[in-house]
Order: C-alpha cells, then structure tokens, then sequence
C-alpha cells in the first residue's frame, strides 16, 4: 500500500468517526459539563493506552518537555472540548460544525502575529468569504429554531482556541504532541471534576459514554497518523466532510433542521475552504511534475 492511500485512508477513518461526536452530545441525557467530563476522561484513557503501547512513556515526557508553547498547546486543547460540548449544547449542531470550519482562517491569522508568515491574496480572499459565511450563519440564529447566538460565539471560540493548539503545535516541531492530547483530555476531566457528579450517571448511559470516547479516541489517532503521509491541504479537505456529515447525520436520527441561514452560510464557508486547499493541492503537484506526468 502506497504512502498516499495509507494517509487517505487513516485519515478518512480519523473524520468518519469524529462525525458523529455532536449526536453523541444530544443523546447523553446529563448536562453539557458533565458530558464533556466523560468525554475528556473516557477518551483521555483510551489514547493514552495507544500512546503507551505505540511510543512509550518517554514520549510523553518528552511531550511535557517541549517548553512554553507544549504548554499552550495543552491548555488549548483541553478547553476545546469543553467549548465544543458547550457550544453543541446552546446552538444547532450546523452552526458549530460549520463554524469550527472556520478554523483554518485564525490559524492563518495566528501564524501571522506568533511565526511572521505572510497572509497570502489566495487565503484574504478566502478569509473575506469565510467571515461572510459566518456572518450568513450568525444572522440566521435568530431565525432559526435551536440556534442561538450564545452558541455561536462559543464554536467561535472553540475554532479559534483550536487553531492556538494547532499554530503551538508548529513553534515545537522538533517535539510530536501526539503524546500530549490523551494529557490534554484527562486534564480537562480533571478540571471540570468539582462541578459534576459523574457518579449519578444512569446505567443506561454507560454504553453511549464508553462509545462516544472509543469514537473520539479512534478519530484523535487517526487525524494524528493520516497527516504524516498526506499533505496538509489533503488533510484540511478530507476534514470538510465531517462539517457536512456532522448536521446530515443529526438531522436524519433527531431531526434538527440546520435552517436554510446555516446551509447557505455553510455552504459558503466550506465552498471557501474547499476551493482554496484545491488551489494549494494544484500548485503543489504542479511544481512537483511540471511536464504533468507522473513525478517518477
């Protein structure tokens, strides 16, 4: 199997079981913190088993080791779940998962203001498209049942602290925080602990909690193997699906209309995205094999 399709494939399973993380959200029938207990505890202890088995303890010392931005990166990381659980709980699930699509943009941005990269014309352009999509999104909440602006700002902040870990992430290269997120999401349980009772969850509710963490564990090594094999812009395509997937899915099991302001702005935001990575997919293997066959 060819480096291509074996990063294709991983990181097709890595966005397939990530899409259904919001439904899991709706059908856990305790409050959002303490959903977002059980997801950071459950799935915490599932990838660090993988973390153990695959590189050992010391990667993960070593994950602890790589200075400031290591630190930024944990912290980040374990807020996102908090914020993405909060955030699926105040609004529809469109609006957050087309929201977080949005990620790319602040990581732009952030790599500007901490690394000194340059914004490209190619991705101010997509910029100005992405915040008007969202400006769609966001003006829709108020028509839209189940959506509400408060959640909106909280996918917001979710896509934005997102792309902190990821732009962290960068400034520690010589380091893989692969051995970092089972350390993230454990802290995350640790400190939502004193404002939950996860001791009074109903035994019905044990099979969708162990579920949705082996999900979220599988997705969490899949989107962190795939990337290694792939360019990132594959990666960043491949990732639009559970954007489009996510609200499709919750709209057939529980019947959530998205609204049409949220798949008008969607559509926009992902359009964006999609039509920008494409640019950077063909620039590459343009330069890769000018005369356009395959590069030997």
């Amino acid at each position: 199997m060819s480096d291509q399709l074996k990063g294709l494939l991983i990181t097709m399973m890595g966005v397939l079981f990530v899409v259904p993380d919001s439904l899991f959200i709706r059908l856990i029938d305790v409050p959002p913190l303490e959903v977002s207990f059980w997801r950071g505890l459950s799935t915490g202890l599932l990838v660090l088993v993988y973390v153990l088995m695959t590189t050992g303890a010391r990667s993960v010392g070593a994950a602890l080791r790589g200075g400031p931005y290591a630190y930024v990166y944990l912290i980040a990381m374990s807020g996102t779940g908090i914020l993405f659980t909060l955030a699926v709980s105040h609004t529809s699930v469109a609006n957050v998962v087309f929201i977080i699509a949005s990620m790319p943009v602040f990581a732009a941005i952030l790599s500007f203001v901490w690394m000194g990269e340059a914004i490209s014309r190619r991705m101010m352009v997509t910029m100005i498209a992405v915040f008007g999509g969202l400006g769609i999104i966001t003006y829709g909440s108020g028509e839209t049942h189940g959506a509400s602006l408060k959640g909106d700002l909280l996918a917001v902040c979710v896509s934005f602290v997102f792309a902190v870990a990821l732009t962290a992430a960068r400034r520690v290269r010589s380091v893989s925080m692969v051995p970092m997120l089972p350390v993230a999401y454990l802290v995350s349980a640790l400190c939502l602990s004193p404002f939950v009772l996860p001791l009074q969850l109903e035994a019905s509710q044990y099979s969708l909690v162990a579920l949705h963490g082996l999900f979220i564990g599988i997705s969490s090594v899949g989107l962190a193997l795939g990337p290694r094999y792939i360019p990132s812009a594959e990666v960043a395509l491949l990732i639009l699906l559970e954007s489009v997937l996510a609200p499709l899915l919750v709209w057939f099991i529980l019947g959530e209309d998205p609204g049409a302001y949220a798949l008008v702005g969607g559509a926009v935001v992902i359009s964006a995205l999609g039509l920008s990575n494409l640019v950077v997919l063909m620039r590459k293997r343009s330069k890769a094999d000018p005369i356009g066959r395959a590069a030997p």
